[in-house]
């Protein structure tokens, strides 16, 4: 391995921190939180947040921020994603592989088109409707 010189580790900085302002919440006018308990990263959640993190970046969009959360209860379809944007409905993804990730991304984000093949209920917003009855 090679020794990192000064300009080597400015670059890094640089890199990560640009990574890092996706995930930071403020001035955001949505999210999207990927299911990252252990039956998500053991379905590959790790792959589909970094597909998310990078076709985000391609298409340079910087007003939704992107969060981990542990398990979402809906383990039959991990990896698990939420989106909530304005102007869309809440949805919940189950089975997100990479490639869904960046359907999801260029579909629902950008195009506010769902990606209807891999939309799961999620089980507590029909507690949340009734007003926690």
């Amino acid at each position: 391995m090679k020794k990192l010189t000064l300009d080597d580790l400015r670059a890094l900085r640089n890199s990560k921190k640009k990574a890092m302002s996706q995930r930071d919440g403020e001035a955001k006018s949505g999210e999207v939180v990927i299911g990252m308990g252990t039956c998500g990263i053991a379905a590959g959640a790790k792959s589909v947040f970094d597909a998310f993190l990078d076709e985000m970046e391609k298409l340079e969009i910087t007003n939704i921020v992107i969060k981990q959360t542990g398990c979402m209860g809906l383990c039959f379809s991990e990896p698990t994603v939420e989106v909530a944007t304005e102007n869309m409905p809440h949805v919940v993804y189950g089975n997100v592989d990479e490639e869904t990730a960046r359907r999801i991304v260029r579909d629902h984000l950008t195009g506010t088109a769902l990606v209807s093949d891999h939309i799961f209920d999620k089980p507590s917003m029909d507690i949340i409707e009734k007003g926690g009855k």
